[in-house]
């Protein structure tokens, strides 16, 4: 396949390699996306997807919010695929400088990624909105109906972005200066639909854009490389060399 032999020969030569990736990179992991053909965005419930994880939902209706996050949202069993794990040789390598991803599994650190930056929050993190008493997520999996503070009886939030609430900023100015330094930029598993995170992908300075999805993106016309397929079926062949 020639164009996985051009990011190969791109992927040697890189010292500052960013990976910037969505949905798609854990759905080989067994965690669904949002909006494939038969991702949550396509299945039918009371309310919208949408609806349910937007920051007022959670406010006015936190059972119906849990009910649908630990059903819909909450992965604890899924292991890092081979995307993940090729990513974290990367890194270890000294090809790559960062992932930021949209995913909110934790499945990037689980494979040995260490340079993280986590747009939209993570399960892993949840804390009392009353006292900010940190609990993990399997507190929350287990709680009955809303999960509550142990110390004060506040509610627990996870620390994920819902709809309406902004991303936090020292994570996206984090993420621009990644990108800006990037020598090669790797956008994998997203639809570049979900705003604003799409639009880190405006301060890549380079011309080294790899665009890899299993469809066609709206930023197509600007790759300098399109690979069509499965993240991790592509990545598992990238071979890694120490710098």
């Amino acid at each position: 396949m020639e164009e996985l032999q051009i990011l190969q020969k791109w992927l040697d030569e890189s010292r500052r390699a960013v990976f910037f990736g969505g949905a798609g990179v854990s759905t080989e992991s067994g965690i669904p996306d949002f909006r494939s053909v038969d991702g949550l965005y396509h299945q039918k419930y009371d309310f919208p997807p949408e609806t349910i994880i937007s920051h007022s939902f959670f406010m006015s209706r936190p059972e119906d919010f849990f009910r649908f996050y630990r059903d819909k949202m909450l992965y604890l069993d899924a292991k890092p695929n081979a995307a993940h794990k090729k990513l974290a040789e990367l890194e270890a390598a000294g090809h790559l400088a960062a992932v930021l991803t949209q995913n909110i599994d934790g499945l990037h650190q689980d494979a040995g990624s260490r340079n993280v930056l986590e747009l939209h929050g993570s399960v892993r993190r949840n804390y009392c909105q009353h006292c900010h008493k940190a609990f993990d997520a399997a507190y929350v999996k287990e709680a009955d109906g809303v999960p509550r503070c142990d110390a004060c009886g506040g509610v627990v939030k996870p620390d994920v972005v819902l709809y309406e609430e902004p991303l936090d900023g020292r994570t996206l100015e984090t993420a621009v200066r990644y990108i800006e330094e990037a020598d090669l930029l790797m956008v994998g598993g997203t639809s570049l639909a979900v705003y604003p995170a799409a639009g880190l992908i405006n301060y890549y300075r380079g011309h080294r854009l790899v665009l890899i999805n299993k469809t066609p993106t709206p930023y197509d016309s600007r790759a300098d490389l399109i690979l069509t397929g499965k993240i991790g079926g592509l990545m598992e062949q990238i071979r890694v060399t120490p710098v």
